[in-house]
């Protein structure tokens, strides 16, 4: 299993950064078959084979994802990605 941690600074505060999350988590869903729960200021992503969750702070928003052994293989590609799409829902 592999382990994807991404976190970036914001100065957006909690509802702005959220609406951001929110565009960086449809992307995710979409792109990799994931679905999405908030509860909270967190979002839980799910499928086979891949577990995560999106968390929204104050001042940082943070993605940790476990992959299982067959998208392991991928964790470069799909950390990436993950980092890319943030950088960009927070621009």
């Amino acid at each position: 299993m592999a382990r994807i941690n991404v976190e970036r600074a914001h100065d957006l505060g909690l509802q702005a950064a959220r609406e951001k999350a929110q565009v960086l988590v449809q992307k995710l869903a979409d792109q990799y078959g994931l679905q999405p729960q908030w509860a909270g200021d967190t979002v839980k992503l799910k499928r086979s084979g891949v577990a995560g969750a999106v968390e929204v702070g104050e001042k940082s928003i943070r993605v940790n994802v476990e992959l299982g052994l067959l998208m392991s293989a991928m964790s470069g590609t799909i950390k990436a990605e993950i980092e890319k799409a943030l950088d960009k829902a927070l621009a």
